[in-house]
């Protein structure tokens, strides 16, 4: 990977991941014409969730933003594998994150800012987005965030 976004994950000390294994029948992003569309990525690091349980619980509302900034880390790396570098993006379409949220949690659209945010560090004004933020009872793995993301690419040739 060269570039401007590659030097800016290099400003930023960021290294992409490794492409997570999936959890079931299906691939970590598929790439249609122009696009990328990710699977819903889970914060694991190194195999591993870092932290398990309900956003407003078990997990703190600032331990969830940082979780959501891990997922949108590993969303890139499925994008990155699925378009052949993250260089080709043209622009962060859309995000969408569901929150493992307590009965009383409301502020998942401050958690799935960790995404946003981290998207928006690495590619400035072409990681500007729509978005979603949704509160649901669990995830897999019992994580307590998860993302997806999709992104338009500057060309589809293979």
């Amino acid at each position: 990977m060269s570039g401007e976004v590659a030097s800016r994950l290099a400003e930023l000390g960021i290294t992409l991941p490794e492409v997570a294994t999936p959890a079931g029948a299906y691939v970590p992003a598929v790439r249609s014409g122009r696009y990328v569309y990710t699977a819903g990525q889970v914060p694991l690091v190194e195999g591993k969730l870092p932290l398990t349980g309900k956003v407003g619980g078990e997990v703190t509302a600032e331990e969830a933003k940082d979780l959501a900034r891990t997922c949108a880390l590993n969303a890139l790396a499925a994008v990155s594998s699925a378009a052949g570098g993250l260089e080709r993006v043209v622009r962060v379409v859309k995000v969408t994150g569901f929150v493992a949220s307590a009965p009383d949690f409301t502020a998942q659209p401050a958690v799935i800012n960790g995404a946003s945010e981290l998207l928006g560090e690495v590619f400035g004004d072409r990681g500007v987005h729509a978005r979603s933020a949704v509160g649901v009872a669990v995830l897999p793995m019992d994580a307590p965030v998860e993302v997806e993301i999709q992104v338009e690419l500057a060309d589809w040739a293979e």
